[in-house]
């Protein structure tokens, strides 16, 4: 069995965790992925379109892809 020693500094910095070096690095890589996804911050009038089509369609107002396509191969 191995013995493993953690310094005293260590320790007092608070919970430790021991996973596989595999899942480690696989953990790593993925966090550096993270890291370069950049995340979306609607504009206030973004946020008004937004409300205003789920307004629209709560009430109905709204065409399905099927009537779309339909629609647009009807004009041609």
């Amino acid at each position: 069995m191995t013995t493993v020693t953690i310094p005293k500094e260590l320790a007092r910095k608070g919970d430790l965790v021991l996973v596989p070096r595999k899942e480690y690095e696989e953990f790593e890589a993925w966090a550096r992925t993270v890291k370069r996804v950049k995340e979306f911050t609607p504009t206030r009038a973004q946020l008004l379109d937004l409300k205003r089509a789920r307004e629209d369609y709560r009430k109905g107002k709204f065409v399905t892809l099927n009537e779309l396509k339909r629609e647009l191969g009807s004009k041609r």
